[in-house]
């Protein structure tokens, strides 16, 4: 009976705890493996965006008309405009998000070189021949590993790292006589930055097509092979087959698990090592403390086995004393009085399992995340179009939306807050709460997971077997439902704009734009809208946007009235209201010349001749299409067309103010003794009374009436001291109805009566 106890409690015990630790272990160093597959993709697509922009932008500025005139000509310091004109171009390069820090441009058939320090002759260049060197490359357009410090001056923050990956473009691209090489620099520093900080059990780097490393935290391993790393053996690399797949290696330091994803665009490989020792110590706990509960389990079996074998119930209640003295569900099983000790253990078990399955649902959930990314770089064109529908396959939307006939994108936004029992701190919780009652109104078949895009809740939706009007009527049924419902749960009134219907995901960016320009509508419509895209501009995909004629007539006025910053200030709200809408850049040039000419218009009417912007007559248009920054346009205005109309303005301004003054002084010195008032003069000159008011107090620092009062009180003192008229008849003749009244006004004025201040001042004899 004790050997038969010894089996029966040992070996299950013992067979169990293995397992669970077997099982436990196995299932992290999966999850760990697998978790290394997206955050490889993630790293691939980071970088790839990055490259693809650079090759891109380099191909453009490589067939642009700069770049095609400075191919066919030796360039000198007299092209100054022409070599600006590159280095901009060379400068939209040179940006943070495509990482590139040097650009290069060697023209071997003029024998020149233009790089961030300025433009040399190619046989001064001391890298001449290494530069003409790589005229020898197979391709075209080239991704190449190189030390720095070898392709020209070392001025620039890519030296501050020992290599650099360079794009290599022999030019013309489309010509067979290659005349000229362009070099874009990436440091390899900034590409180890995107690949993210190492681990103790995770290393990531990328090779070339020779497996050499082109890009690690560590520089002291670029241009290596990764056979060097110790990570790989030389048969290893046989198995990087597939676009990206994942296997172990055996190396001489310890067991790796390599994921790896290849590039068809560089033809590099993306590579992760995770060191399998290092998963299987986060294991150890579990294993440690299963043994300690087996060996525990067995100790107090043995021992109820060697004191009597007639209990054979006693090792089941070893095992269950074990389990609720070491496990969390301890108080639930000393709860349940009526459950028999099978079941305590069975519940055991199952919670084993149960931890499997915990960790497969948090993955599921992190996948959801991830398809809900998605779907908001989907909607916010940074998806690229070839790539949409692999990732729709890898998420699971492919089939559905492929079953779907028609496609549209419905976006719904909170019309207003205020007046509401919400703040504006409640706004994201609000837009997740509609984003649910979306999801709960539309059927799961019908639609991809809502998602909320900036402060726009976005959803794409699609029906099979209906007609066009079938499907426009379901779906301003659903839009209606959700209204209710949002109205009914929330209190809240929200408009939705519909888009286009369409057919291919590819164009699920567009239907987004058109449900956002629908929401506009809300301008004219007010809250509480659903507006489908159709019935705008007549359901064609464009847009008009307005000129801002009354920003440019407040312009013109504030020049003519020389009001130097109300101009300056309605031309910076003129360049922002035409400028700042999304819209391209020859609607943007057309807007400015437009402007250029009205303003130009107001000068020749003026009289002001062309020759007062620029005195050598340079063409102002061509300037000003030049100018592709809008602080620059708006200095460019300022100086060249404003500053002078506003000068010529304001000379005629104070010229006419003047002339105006001296009139009105006449005026007063001619007809002081007669009824004469502001409105008349006025009217006389034919100008407003409140414009020849303010143009007075300004030349004479005195109001008209105080003028007139002061040259009317400058007679009466003449009149007293130099003839005898009586002080009534002095009264009369300035306008006084009793002569009382001019006796107390002198009085203020000189503090002396009239007949005081004669009897005082007066010549002798009178």
């Amino acid at each position: 009976m004790v050997l038969y106890g010894c089996i029966l409690c040992i070996v299950p015990v013992l067979a169990l705890g293995l397992f669970s630790y077997l099982k436990l272990s196995s299932t992290i160093e999966a999850q760990a493996e697998q978790s290394d597959i997206p955050i490889m993709n993630q790293m691939n697509g980071n970088i790839e965006q990055v490259l693809k922009t650079l090759d891109y932008s380099l191909n453009r500025i490589s067939d642009s008309s700069v770049m095609q005139d400075v191919l066919y000509r030796s360039m000198t310091y007299m092209d100054f405009q022409l070599y600006n004109d590159l280095r901009r171009e060379f400068g939209h390069l040179q940006s943070l998000d495509m990482k590139v820090t040097d650009v290069l441009l060697v023209n071997a058939s003029e024998s020149w070189v233009i790089n961030n320090r300025g433009l040399y002759g190619l046989d001064q260049f001391p890298e001449k021949d290494h530069l003409l060197s790589f005229f020898s490359l197979p391709y075209n357009s080239n991704w190449i590993l190189h030390k720095n410090g070898e392709l020209g001056s070392r001025d620039t923050q890519s030296y501050t790292c020992s290599n650099t990956i360079v794009l290599v473009k022999k030019l013309p691209l489309n010509g067979s006589d290659k005349r000229a090489l362009v070099f874009a620099h990436i440091p390899v520093c900034s590409l180890a930055k995107m690949m993210g900080e190492e681990t103790d059990t995770r290393h990531v780097m990328i090779l070339d097509e020779n497996y050499r490393i082109v890009a690690h935290p560590n520089e002291d391993l670029i241009g290596k092979s990764v056979l060097e790393t110790g990570y790989m053996k030389e048969t290893d690399l046989e198995r990087i087959t597939e676009h990206q797949g994942q296997f172990t290696s055996e190396a001489k330091s310890a067991s790796y698990s390599v994921t790896y994803s290849r590039s068809e665009f560089t033809k590099w490989t993306y590579v992760s090592f995770t060191e399998l020792g290092e998963l299987k110590k986060a294991s150890r706990p579990i294993g440690w403390f299963t043994l300690y509960t087996c060996l525990a389990i067995i100790a107090v079996s043995l021992g109820f086995v060697v004191l009597g074998s007639r209990r054979m119930y006693t090792p089941v209640q070893g095992i269950v004393k074990a389990i609720t003295d070491s496990l969390p569900v301890r108080d639930a099983a000393r709860g349940s009085k009526h459950r028999s000790e099978f079941q305590m253990i069975e519940d055991f078990i199952q919670n084993l399992f149960a931890s499997n399955s915990s960790l497969k649902s948090e993955l599921e959930r992190h996948t959801q995340q991830v398809s809900v990314f998605f779907l908001i770089n989907l909607f916010s064109g940074k998806v690229p179009k070839h790539e949409i529908e692999d990732r729709l396959e890898q998420y699971g939307y492919l089939e559905q939306i492929q079953n779907w006939g028609r496609l549209a994108v419905l976006t719904l936004e909170i019309d207003s807050i205020e007046d509401t029992k919400y703040g504006a701190s409640d706004y994201e919780l609000l837009m997740f709460a509609v984003n649910n009652i979306v999801e709960e109104c539309i059927p799961p078949q019908s639609r991809l997971t809502p998602v909320v895009v900036d402060r726009t809740q976005a959803t794409l939706v699609g029906f099979s077997g209906m007609d066009e009007e079938a499907f426009d009527s379901h779906l301003y049924q659903l839009t209606e439902l959700i209204q209710k419902n949002v109205r009914l749960f929330l209190d809240l009134d929200v408009s939705i704009g519909i888009s286009l219907p369409f057919t291919s995901p590819r164009h699920a960016r567009r239907a987004y734009r058109e449900g956002q320009e629908a929401l506009m509508q809300r301008l004219k419509l007010g809250k509480g809208i659903i507006v489908p895209y159709a019935n705008l501009n007549a359901g064609k995909h464009t847009l008009i946007f307005s000129y801002p004629k009354h920003l440019q007539n407040e312009l013109i006025d504030s020049i003519k009235l020389a009001d130097e910053e109300r101009a300056h200030a309605l031309l910076k709200q003129w360049l922002d209201e035409v400028l700042g809408k999304e819209r391209s850049p020859q609607d943007d040039q057309i807007s400015l010349i437009r402007l250029l000419n009205d303003l130009m218009i107001v000068m020749q009417e003026s009289g002001i001749q062309l020759e007062a912007t620029d005195p050598q007559g340079r063409s102002v248009h061509e300037e000003l299409l030049q100018l592709y920054v809008s602080q620059e346009i708006e200095a460019w205005f300022r100086g060249r067309i404003l500053a002078p109309m506003l000068q010529v303005f304001r000379d005629r301004r104070d010229s006419q103010y003047h002339n105006l003054s001296e009139q009105m002084i006449d005026m007063i010195q001619k007809e002081f003794d007669t009824d004469l008032t502001l409105e008349e003069c006025a009217s006389r000159l034919h100008y407003n009374a409140f414009y020849l008011s303010n143009v007075f107090k300004r030349e004479t620092d005195m109001t008209f009436s105080e003028y007139l009062s002061m040259y009317r009180f400058q007679m009466a003192r003449k009149w007293l001291t130099e003839t005898d008229l009586p002080v009534k008849d002095i009264a009369s003749r300035l306008r006084y109805t009793n002569p009382q009244n001019f006796i107390r006004s002198f009085r203020k004025h000189e503090d002396m009566t009239p007949g005081q201040y004669r009897a005082k001042y007066s010549a002798p004899g009178l």
